[in-house]
């Protein structure tokens, strides 16, 4: 009689046909790639951050180097101490939290955002993708997780460009993008520069060549970067998705146009007789709309953010008119076409009423856009939908330190819904359910690019 085959004892041809089925289960279930993320917890910690403001909750005001972007400072770096992470801060105020990888000469994987925030803001902005950063390494850590590449957290200096009036000043300089000339020459408003104010918080350096030089990232430090966000519009939200999935980030050039005519008494000064600088530039803010339009593009955009007129009285003809303009796009000669026209309809519309321009008309600041790397963009996808999470590859149109980590590394972004698409406003919110989303989604990224390893489960 036969003797009866145990559990254990398969024939040759039952292997073959068990073998790819084990080799499945083997890749699935012996490396747990999995996080667990308290997204109420991320919230409880944001809403602490909010309340080091000039201003009450729900409303945030914090600028760079004041007490509360301080206490702020502090309150991040002990975060990153309670989770395991060793600290470094470089000439500019940028601050890193590292997780030590197995490879530690390897370059290093960054995520990060801001901390500081425009007055009257909200507490989501900047700041999820650095307490969300945060919490990202903690749950690779209790997933038991082991970077191969170190994985570092970044708070970038002044991404807001509140006190000097330049944005993403930390990013800038780490990618050379910034000369001392173009840094001494922005005033806070009492008259001092960025170097004079570091130095009095513990930052800067001899002067701002030095403090430049020692915050420029060398070539092959950084392996990628990703950075964590709200999306700061409504498409997340209104098409009922979980993740956007940046691939380029829009860039600004902001122009300056100020037009002067002779004014005169509103009642006085007949009507063929005006050169009224106030309709100059009315006239121009409506140029800029149409010529934006004229792209035929929906990442084309303009705004004229400031229109001001002197002397500014109801019964004075305006004499003086100045525009602050902002144009933007992903696709910088298109922007910049845009710019080319806008800048000859300033110079028609001075000559067809008569007013002049002082200096013609100014670029003030003129960065290329990025597009973001598709090794990132791959990563988060891939997160995203290890995690069953709906997506959306999307541009940013916002600007963020992205933008300049793009000249460093390979770069990308993860966008959450945030409500009615609202930010820099005190109501801006995302839940906490889109938030641990995004965080999860995020840990997952850094593992892929970190290049680790995971426990093995038992089977």
């Amino acid at each position: 009689m036969a003797r009866p085959r145990s559990a254990a004892c398969v024939s040759g041809r039952g292997m073959q046909l068990l073998l790819p089925a084990l080799l499945a289960m083997m890749a699935l279930g012996c490396n747990c790639q999995s996080v667990q993320v308290d997204g109420s917890r991320v919230v409880e910690v944001l809403t602490r951050l909010a309340n080091m403001s000039d201003h009450e909750n729900p409303a945030v005001t914090r600028i760079l180097f004041s007490p509360n972007d301080m206490l702020a400072r502090k309150f991040v770096k002990d975060l990153m101490r309670e989770n395991h992470l060793t600290i470094r801060e470089d000439a500019m105020g940028n601050i890193f939290g590292r997780l030590e990888g197995t490879n530690p000469a390897a370059g290093v994987v960054l995520t990060g955002s801001h901390c500081d925030a425009i007055p009257l803001a909200g507490m989501y902005d900047g700041t999820l993708g650095v307490i969300g950063a945060i919490e990202a390494l903690a749950a690779l850590q209790r997933a038991g997780y082991k970077p191969s590449r170190p994985i570092e957290v970044l708070m970038f200096t002044s991404e807001e460009p509140t006190r000097f009036g330049l944005s993403c000043s930390g990013s800038r300089a780490m990618a050379g993008a910034l000369t001392p000339q173009v840094l001494e020459s922005k005033l806070d408003s009492g008259g001092r520069h960025f170097l004079q104010v570091a130095n009095e918080v513990g930052y800067g350096g001899v002067s701002t060549q030095d403090m430049l030089a020692a915050t420029r990232v060398a070539e092959g430090a950084v392996s990628h970067f990703v950075e964590l966000h709200i999306e700061q519009g409504p498409l997340l939200e209104r098409e009922g998705l979980d993740i956007g999935v940046v691939t380029a980030i829009a860039a600004p050039a902001a122009l300056e146009v100020q037009f002067v005519g002779d004014g005169g008494h509103a009642g006085g000064q007949l009507m063929p007789d005006r050169n009224d600088a106030g309709l100059a530039g009315a006239e121009l803010a409506l140029a800029v709309e149409r010529h934006v339009l004229a792209t035929g593009s929906v990442d084309t955009v303009g705004t004229t953010g400031t229109f001001e007129i002197a002397p500014g009285a109801i019964n004075s003809v305006p004499r003086e008119a100045r525009l602050a303009i902002d144009i933007r796009d992903i696709d910088g000669p298109r922007r910049d076409q845009v710019v080319a026209v806008v800048l000859k309809s300033a110079e028609e519309i001075a000559d067809k009423r008569n007013v002049r321009q002082l200096e013609k008309g100014r670029v003030i600041n003129q960065d290329p856009p990025a597009t973001c790397h598709s090794d990132v963009v791959e990563a988060v996808a891939a997160a995203a939908g290890a995690l069953g999470l709906r997506t959306k590859h999307m541009v940013s149109r916002a600007y963020h330190d992205s933008l300049f980590m793009a000249r460093i590394a390979p770069t990308g972004m993860i966008f959450i819904p945030c409500k009615n698409g609202w930010s820099h406003r005190p109501d801006e919110f995302s839940s906490a359910s889109d938030i641990a989303n995004g965080v999860s989604v995020l840990a997952l990224t850094l593992a892929r690019l970190s290049g680790g390893s995971w426990p093995k489960a038992e089977l």
